[in-house]
């Protein structure tokens, strides 16, 4: 029904007026703000002398019925506010912020008038001074208590609610916390002070709290939720959820995503155990959510098969797996945790943060920084040499698909090459175990980036093929949610932006799973490994990102702008395929697969080629790849891979420049006598 012109225009008028004493209680407000510091505690100082005063004239009136003139408590008056102020000073009563005060600040406030209560009743009741009555030593530290803590409570509405109401109904965020326990509970007291946001309630899955109030807000039950956000105009929900089962927030988030809600989450329970929450610990949701996978708990007797008190060596370290993976082995105690990654600052940070984790946990493991590349044959032996190496985990690889397609031939030497010289030097050492970190973009590749790890596969199982000491295995999976160039970030940085969401296909997908996950399920594939191991993960089912962009869009509180809906924020846009990329992934070549100790491990034991044959291809590449001949390198990776078939024109940058090979060129690819007569050299 329309509202009738008169009716408006005085509801118009009446906002109008509202408005004007907002924003002049806001002017206020904001000056005294934006005094210095030292000037505002003189302010409060001052305040509470008054209150000091007032509260011994009462407590006379109060004994006498009748005010008495100012001579008669003058002297009480100065005791109280020689006593309490200095008493106040040392307590931090003015060091505390007004409009943030809240239970904490109360129970100093309560302290500090305690003590000041029992000098005062010292003086004035036990000791006793002529003209004041004893009782007054009782009855004026009660006023006093009273006075200030309401003083302080007034100055938390006056400068907390006055000042953002300038804001408040447009740019402030209308808050409902999932959960009310004792991670709810913290959040709603740093909202409840924020001036961004209002906290209009809780909800919670447990029944018994239906309808009760917390922190002067109602619980509501899960079935409220939507008739809530309507009838209460909210804008975003919080997950205060860390203990939560994968699966139940799985169904809050997409129930939540329909009704279109910004929602953000804490992080977990161990993250949330270092502290006090604040709104700084709120982040993203995690699109983890969404895949609703029940996590499944580590075999900790596998994981620490051939982890425990042993050396363990993780190429790539700060890399997104290679830093995961370190993060875990260290959780399991080795005796020695080598770190080698060509990045000093990636080796840096997982270094740092590794101490520190260590020193936390007050556990004994040696960390060891290495700054080195995998294709550095004479730095990788050096290593093997210093330390007695028992278990190496290869994650060190070039992994974006457009950017090794620009730079063919270093892919093919870093992923390739790099994978065949780790691996032996492994072997001349005697390492027990080399688990190889491969993709599902190795099979039947159409990119060079997956052509170079089906490559490294296929080394790893040659060289397995020859019996030697050391166990070698790979681990085949598919995107890792967060890693670095993940799509998930580049989505939330483009909805952040204002959009466009870009993807390259409508019917594009991709399997996912957390980085967490990934690198547990690594470390229990390489503990079953018996040689020449191909472990695929279970990945769920695959992913359509385009669902994940909606997904990504509505979470954010924003709406989906296409034919349907022209008025929403964020637009989608498909961009065509990008060189190599293939529309689904998979994850076995062909072989079959039989079940292991673990439900999410898979062993497929597929073709591969002998390394007597693999051996002089090898050789043959890397001849092409010192003649910088980029069309060649491909057409000599596509016989070594028969199933690498590019779905585009060559995009190597430098592949118009080339050199003639030169005569002495016929450096080969081993140096072990038991696998070949030649000599290997540094990549």
């Amino acid at each position: 029904m329309e509202t009738p012109p008169e009716l408006a225009a005085e509801t118009s008028e009446q906002d109008r007026v509202s408005n004007d004493k907002r924003f002049s209680s806001g002017r206020v407000t904001g000056k005294v703000l934006d005094l210095p510091r030292p000037i505002k505690r003189l302010i409060a100082l001052s305040i509470d002398a008054l209150l000091c005063v007032g509260s011994v004239w009462f407590a006379f009136y109060l004994r006498l019925g009748w005010w008495p003139p100012l001579r008669d408590p003058l002297q009480a008056m100065l005791a109280s506010m020689a006593l309490a102020l200095p008493i106040f000073v040392s307590f931090g009563l003015y060091r505390a912020i007004f409009r943030y005060a809240g239970w904490h600040a109360f129970r100093t406030i309560l302290r500090a008038v305690a003590l000041y209560g029992i000098a005062f009743a010292t003086i004035y009741t036990a000791i006793g001074i002529t003209g004041t009555p004893r009782t007054v030593g009782l009855i004026q530290p009660i006023l006093l208590l009273v006075l200030v803590a309401a003083s302080r409570m007034f100055a938390r509405f006056l400068f907390a609610e006055s000042y953002t109401s300038l804001w408040r109904d447009t740019d402030i965020e209308r808050v409902l916390i999932y959960g009310a326990g004792n991670a709810g509970r913290e959040l709603a007291a740093t909202v409840d002070s924020s001036r961004h946001m209002k906290l209009i309630g809780f909800v919670d899955d447990d029944r018994r709290l239906a309808r009760a109030q917390l922190m002067g807000v109602a619980i509501y039950p899960p079935e409220q939720l939507e008739e809530i956000v309507r009838q209460r105009k909210v804008t975003d929900v919080l997950l205060a959820i860390p203990s939560a089962t994968t699966q139940r927030r799985g169904e809050i988030v997409t129930e939540l995503k329909r009704l279109g809600l910004h929602v953000r989450t804490l992080p977990s329970m161990s993250d949330i155990a270092r502290g006090k929450i604040s709104v700084g610990d709120l982040k993203e949701l995690d699109i983890a959510d969404l895949l609703g996978r029940p996590p499944v708990a580590p075999d900790v007797a596998l994981l620490q098969r051939t982890i425990t008190g042993r050396t363990v060596l993780v190429t790539g370290a700060g890399g997104s797996i290679g830093s995961e993976l370190c993060r875990q082995i260290a959780e399991n105690r080795p005796a020695t945790l080598l770190l080698v990654d060509h990045s000093e600052y990636n080796l840096y940070r997982i270094e740092q943060e590794l101490a520190a984790a260590l020193e936390s946990a007050e556990r004994q493991v040696e960390l060891v920084p290495l700054l080195a590349s995998v294709c550095d044959k004479v730095r990788l032996e050096q290593i093997f040499n210093r330390f007695p190496i028992d278990t190496v985990f290869h994650a060190a690889a070039y992994k974006h698909v457009p950017m090794v397609e620009q730079n063919l031939l270093e892919g093919i030497r870093n992923n390739a090459f790099g994978t065949l010289t780790t691996a032996q030097v492994a072997l001349r050492k005697g390492v027990a175990d080399f688990v190889l970190i491969s993709t599902d973009k190795a099979v039947r590749p159409t990119n060079v980036m997956g052509a170079t790890k089906r490559c490294a596969e296929m080394i790893i199982q040659a060289l397995d093929e020859t019996k030697p000491g050391t166990r070698f295995s790979m681990v085949r999976f598919g995107n890792v949610l967060g890693s670095s160039g993940s799509v998930v970030p580049l989505f939330r940085d483009q909805v952040a932006n204002g959009g466009p969401v870009t993807l390259t296909h409508s019917e594009i997908t991709r399997y996912f799973m957390t980085i967490r996950e990934a690198a547990q399920l690594v470390l229990h594939a390489g503990a079953m490994a018996v040689g020449g191991d191909v472990f695929v993960l279970d990945m769920g089912e695959p992913v359509k990102i385009i669902d994940l962009a909606r997904s990504i869009i509505e979470l954010s509180g924003r709406t989906v702008r296409d034919a349907e809906h022209p008025d929403g924020d964020i637009e989608i846009r498909v961009d065509g395929l990008r060189p190599g990329e293939k529309l689904h992934e998979e994850l076995l070549i062909g072989g079959e697969t039989t079940a292991t100790d673990h439900p999410r491990i898979m062993r497929s034991r597929e073709g591969y080629m002998s390394w007597a044959e693999l051996e002089p291809m090898l050789n043959e590449l890397l001849l092409v790849m010192r003649s910088n001949d980029a069309e060649r390198a491909r057409d000599m990776l596509r016989r070594i891979v028969p199933e690498y078939v590019p779905n585009s024109p060559l995009a190597d940058l430098l592949a118009p420049i080339s050199r003639d090979v030169p005569d002495d060129a016929t450096e080969p690819v081993v140096d072990f006598p038991e696998l070949a007569s030649v000599a290997n050299r540094n990549y």
